[in-house]
């Protein structure tokens, strides 16, 4: 009797165990879910407000191109997309993901606007884990020094410019906060900078003119075939 008993209460609690372990793996799946439709929302919100409906005609969240993986490094990133604003056949502007790894508690996630002639339409964060008070200021909600970025470009300011007040440049720090604004400043200029650098590529493929598999291919090649010095900007001319 004593043995029944042992294994009846071993049964018992192994089903108890798998039943507990299928509704955590439940929650878990669902939760999962609704975060990734949040962040969806997130992004949907945060297009809108860097490329308004007015300017352009499409729908910015199906309207996209691949990033070739030879620029993932400098937006920080692992793969991803653009997201194409046009009026028409005309290309309006873009809408790049790029992820500042340095922020004071970890990565920044944003998205970033820039408009056919280099200039910034705007720049969002939506993910992010500074600290409350302090770096979460990136944040629109809490301050509005992101609006700072707008119509910025790699001209304006200078290069020399591209850093917060403490570092001599002429982007705001926060107070008590530095590294966070430093981190999102940096991350900006080089969506920038990739912008200068896959502009031509970006132009022939919005308005139809080359498929956009096919250039991709082109500029990943010229980039190999360029590895005796040539830039990134130099290999994409090329191509």
């Amino acid at each position: 009797m004593l043995g029944q008993s042992i294994r009846l209460n071993s049964w018992v609690l192994g089903l108890f165990a798998l039943i507990t372990a299928a509704l955590l793996a439940f929650t878990h799946l669902g939760t999962k879910e609704r975060i990734a439709e949040a962040k969806r929302e997130v992004e949907k919100r945060a297009l809108l407000e860097i490329v308004p409906l007015e300017r352009h005609n499409n729908d910015l969240l199906v309207d996209t191109l691949e990033i070739p993986a030879a620029y993932w490094p400098t937006l920080g990133i692992d793969g991803g997309n653009i997201n194409i604003a046009r009026d028409g056949n005309k290309l309006v502007a873009i809408i790049v993901p790029a992820v500042a790894p340095d922020g004071y508690n970890g990565d920044i996630q944003m998205i970033i606007g820039i408009n056919l002639d280099g200039t910034i339409a705007g720049v969002r964060v939506i993910s992010h884990r500074e600290t409350p008070g302090l770096g979460d200021k990136v944040d629109l909600k809490k301050d509005d020094w992101i609006l700072s970025f707008n119509g910025k470009s790699l001209t304006n300011p200078k290069p020399d410019g591209w850093k917060v007040k403490k570092d001599k440049g002429d982007f705001d720090q926060f107070t008590g906060a530095t590294i966070t604004p430093r981190a999102v400043v940096q991350q900006v200029l080089k969506a920038l900078q990739y912008y200068k650098e896959d502009k031509a590529r970006l132009i022939k493929v919005a308005t139809g003119t080359q498929p956009a598999k096919e250039k991709i291919s082109n500029t990943t090649d010229s980039i190999t075939d360029n590895a005796n010095g040539q830039t990134i900007a130099e290999a994409t001319d090329n191509g």
